[in-house]
């Protein structure tokens, strides 16, 4: 397949928005229903279809859908096994295996889909503050990535969520019991009555 954004005339770095005025452009130009009865009808079409295509395909790319590829606001970049393996253990539930891969990764390699699977390792764990901000730094270095961009207000919007539903006839939140249990650890300097 030729490159997406190359077929939609763009650069990789082009907003969202500049993507779908892009390809309404070119789809107001192609549009079979243009060229109804005209010679032109069936190289019409095969040129629409390469337009819906490469859309589709950065439209995935951006939302992470297709497997192993990573955007960069420099370059169409190709596919990372590396990634696509850590990421399949992750959603077989190998956390601990994803996890080591990660850590393996040299500092300075670190990129935003780094960031972006040591979140979901941390999420798969439940410390979710330590996994917003490894989200958070993903967005940072990535931020047209949609997939990223939706697990992290994801998160931001199940942590401003928790205990604000109604409690109705309970006495105490699991906050309360959380709270303490803090409290009786630190009155006993963490030995058991």
């Amino acid at each position: 397949m030729k490159n997406p954004y190359e077929v939609l005339g763009i650069s990789p770095s082009a907003t969202n928005e500049e993507v779908r005025q892009a390809y309404r452009a070119l789809a107001k130009k192609y549009h079979p229903d243009n060229y109804v009865d005209s010679p032109m009808a069936d190289l019409a079409d095969e040129k629409m279809k390469e337009i819906n295509d490469a859309y589709d395909e950065i439209l995935r790319i951006r939302a992470g859908e297709k497997e192993g590829y990573t955007t960069s606001d420099k370059a169409y970049r190709k596919p990372n096994g590396f990634y696509t393996k850590i990421r399949n253990m992750i959603n077989s539930g190998d956390v601990n295996g994803a996890e080591a891969m990660l850590n393996d990764v040299d500092l300075g390699e670190r990129n935003a889909e780094w960031n972006f699977l040591k979140g979901c390792v941390l999420i798969r764990r439940g410390h979710y503050f330590d996994a917003l901000k490894f989200l958070d730094t993903a967005c940072n270095m990535d931020p047209t990535n949609v997939e990223y961009q939706a697990m992290r207000d994801n998160l931001r919007n199940q942590s401003r969520n928790y205990g604000n539903q109604p409690q109705g006839d309970v006495g105490c939140t699991m906050c309360d019991v959380c709270q303490c249990l803090i409290c009786l650890d630190c009155l006993s300097g963490g030995r058991c009555c």
